[in-house]
């Protein structure tokens, strides 16, 4: 194996991650750094321009309150995600962004983002808290304005890009920073920090995907997303939360296109095969899981739970009626040919346009099925399951929010450490974006302003622990050989099989990501389980994951590339067990349409109206898992 260098960097705040939280923070960090002569370093494994789950572009920016202008109220947001999360949610995380979430929208329109605006100059809304926009190029935009922050801090400001971050540096219980490798040369990075921000993002690829073979790497949330925040956070110790609450979003099939346009902007229906609408016909399924089946909007995973029944009761596939909607919208010109055909036009291009600015593939497969939306409905079909906190999940670390709306309740678990906004349980440890659970529906802005608000607090503490941890030269040097372990052992065996692919004394990252995802989709409620299971499965799933994790110390590999997925494997393993353990330790089902609990089907919110935390002890290889109450704002 070729000799790696060994790159030390020393910084006052290290921000990991090149997504929407990682650019507000850095926006935001830069600010306070300079007029306090702080230094902050950005890593990122990507490119910040195309990085994380905004990268190919969006076609709407799904949180924006308009609370200053009266549009809607702070408390209206926070009912609105207790709501759609069944009830489980950080009310005060929700409140701290919602109220923050409209500045940052508006720096996106004033570095440049397209927002379609009406007649009288208002934004355009695409349901109650979206508004659309032309965003092919909203990362860009959004990373450019990070980047020339970064840079007025002059040599106080660095960016570290194509580097690959695999575990935290601890000096005790407080974080010292951070260790990995660059992607593109043979260096092994050190960064020593007096505090971390872990905004890498959710997963993807943990269970199987709809879109195999010729299809892999098809996804709705972005294929590079490997759950190293989560990651990052367990093996730091930190407290976890919601790791129960996968995502399963319901989308064009297989092109993986968005559907919110559809149904919030050109009102279409979903139908299954027999043209019936299934959230009609099976509206009294919705009564078993009140309250929150009963209010409107219907939570996320009901409106899935309900499309799946039809599925189950051989009823499929469903559809997405977009060529109803389209005539529908356009009849009120039906006395004006010309006017007519021109509003079928427009509307025609805003159906393209809307996975041309966000899921080109989907574009692609209309193209290749011969598919014009006006003239012919499209499939839809619940996606395989993903976690993410920004989004209709809510799986993450358990972080403090702002101190003049956090229960007391909540505000004992930062009694030893500090009440900084957005620290995790772990010292001088801090998250944002999918990173922070149980505070959901914060998307593309909210991630944005999640991050301003966690790199606040993370300055905050710099200014009153400032001492630079201590990290340990022989600790540093075992965590490197362990990290490049997988190329020697590659190179150690690979002679002896004809096949480098299939030796005997290891395992690629492909094959081994395929284990997981058979084992996650057949035990845990993947798409061919039709997202149940019950504890038989579970004991036998986490059973097979133990072995997996024995053998997750053979992986190999031949280059920087397969190294990158080598460790990226490992750490959806941990964010496999970790999730596996929540809806194992959960015994009821709190969101069907997402994970159904056979042996538990129904709701218990006498016993079970709480968050389940976790803690990983790394010292002990043990985790305790308990219930900690939920306790709502007074909205």
């Amino acid at each position: 194996m070729p000799n790696f260098e060994t790159v030390t960097v020393e910084t006052d705040l290290l921000i990991i991650g090149g997504g929407m939280s990682a650019c507000g923070a850095t926006f935001e960090a830069a600010y306070w750094a300079k007029k306090h002569g702080l230094k902050v370093t950005v890593v990122d494994k990507a490119a910040m321009d195309r990085s994380g789950a905004v990268a190919m572009g969006l076609s709407a920016i799904n949180q924006y309150i308009g609370w200053a202008a009266g549009d809607n109220t702070l408390e209206d947001y926070v009912k609105y995600v207790r709501q759609d999360l069944m009830g489980i949610s950080r009310e005060d995380l929700v409140y701290d962004i919602a109220r923050h979430v409209d500045s940052s929208v508006h720096l996106f329109e004033k570095w440049g983002l397209p927002i379609w605006k009406d007649d009288n100059g208002k934004y355009v809304h695409e349901g109650r808290w979206q508004v659309m926009i032309n965003g092919e190029s909203f990362k860009v935009i959004v990373a450019e304005a990070a980047k020339n922050a970064l840079a007025s801090l002059g040599d106080n400001g660095r960016l570290f890009e194509r580097v690959f971050i695999v575990e935290p540096l601890m000096d005790g219980d407080r974080v010292a920073g951070a260790v990995g490798f660059s992607v593109r040369e043979n260096k092994f990075y050190v960064f020593k920090a007096k505090a971390t921000m872990a905004c890498m993002g959710g997963a993807v690829n943990v269970f199987r995907p709809r879109s195999v073979g010729e299809g892999l790497g098809r996804a709705w949330y972005p294929p590079w997303n490997a759950g190293s925040t989560a990651y990052f956070t367990i093996k730091a110790g930190a407290e976890m939360t919601c790791q129960e609450v996968r995502f399963i979003p319901i989308r064009f099939k297989d092109g993986y296109g968005p559907v919110g346009a559809w149904f919030l902007l050109f009102k279409a229906r979903a139908t299954n095969a027999l043209g019936e609408e299934y959230m009609v016909t099976r509206a009294d399924e919705l009564t078993k899981w009140a309250p929150y089946g009963l209010a409107k909007p219907i939570p996320a995973n009901l409106r899935n739970w309900l499309g799946m029944e039809d599925i189950m009761a051989g009823k499929g596939p469903l559809y997405i009626r977009t060529e109803e909607a389209i005539a529908n919208l356009a009849a009120q010109y039906k006395d004006d040919p010309k006017a007519f055909k021109k509003k079928m036009k427009e509307l025609e291009s805003e159906a393209w346009e809307d996975f041309l600015d966000m899921t080109i593939s989907q574009s692609l497969l209309w193209a290749g099925m011969n598919i014009q939306p006006e003239e012919k409905s499209s499939e839809i079909a619940a996606a395989e399951p993903y976690f993410i906190g920004s989004h209709s999940g809510a799986s993450g670390a358990w972080v403090c929010g702002p101190s003049d709306v956090m229960p007391d309740e909540y505000k004992k678990h930062w009694e030893q450490i500090g009440l900084y906004n957005h620290m995790t349980t772990v010292k001088g440890l801090f998250t944002a974006g999918d990173g922070s659970g149980a505070s959901s529906h914060k998307f593309s802005s909210g991630s944005h302003a999640e991050g301003r608000i966690a790199a606040k607090g993370a300055i905050a503490f710099i200014l009153e622990n400032n001492t630079m941890p201590n990290v340990e030269t022989a600790k540093v040097e075992e965590m490197k050989k362990t990290i490049l372990a997988p190329m020697d052992l590659y190179e150690q065996n690979v002679k002896y099989s004809s096949d480098p692919e299939v030796n005997p004394a290891y395992i690629k990252p492909k094959m081994f990501m395929f284990r997981l995802q058979k084992i996650m989709d057949e035990y845990v409620g993947g798409v061919s389980a039709q997202f149940t299971t019950n504890r038989a499965l579970l004991e036998r799933g986490l059973e097979l994951l133990g072995m997996l994790k024995e053998d997750s110390a053979k992986l190999a590999a031949a280059d920087l590339h397969e190294l990158l997925r080598a460790w990226e494997n490992t750490h959806r393993l941990w964010i496999a067990e970790s999730h596996l353990r929540h809806v194992l330790f959960r015994e009821e089902t709190r969101w069907p349409g997402y994970c159904f609990r056979a042996d538990y089907p129904d709701m218990d919110e006498p016993n079970w109206k709480c968050f389940v935390n976790s803690v990983y002890d790394p010292n002990t290889d043990n985790w305790t898992i308990k219930k900690v109450p939920v306790v709502n704002l007074p909205v």
